[in-house]
């Protein structure tokens, strides 16, 4: 079974940046395309961006164009997200899900655990 697992959360000040990780496991990214998701509290979890196997994104959110980017590191099984900019209203738990196929077709079938951003003074 595919695992993903983030990294790199935690606090970040206003206007500061922070690059999250999802390594993965058991499939590689040759084959899948890999997406970036966030729930705030109180809210529903929304896509952010996702990469496909041919390295194109795919956006989700407006209010993150500009700030955030979506790369990978096939030889790491590594995709990043890089966040730059950060507002407070960015505050939530992040989360990596794989993709059904090589493309950024908005359906996913395994998630990781998450990852916390708070971005406060």
């Amino acid at each position: 079974q595919a695992q993903l697992v983030e990294s790199g959360g935690g606090l970040v000040q206003p206007g500061g940046s922070l690059r999250l990780s999802c390594v993965v496991s058991k499939f590689t990214l040759d084959y899948y395309a890999v997406g970036w998701f966030r729930q705030a509290p109180g809210e529903e979890r929304g896509g952010l961006l996702c990469i496909s196997t041919r390295d194109v994104s795919t956006s989700y959110a407006d209010d993150v164009k500009g700030r955030f980017t979506i790369s990978r590191d096939k030889a790491r099984n590594t995709v990043y997200l890089q966040m730059n900019s950060l507002k407070s209203e960015d505050t939530a738990v992040y989360y990596c899900a794989r993709g059904r196929t090589l493309t950024c077709d908005n359906q996913w079938h395994y998630w990781g655990q998450g990852t916390q951003v708070t971005v406060s003074s």
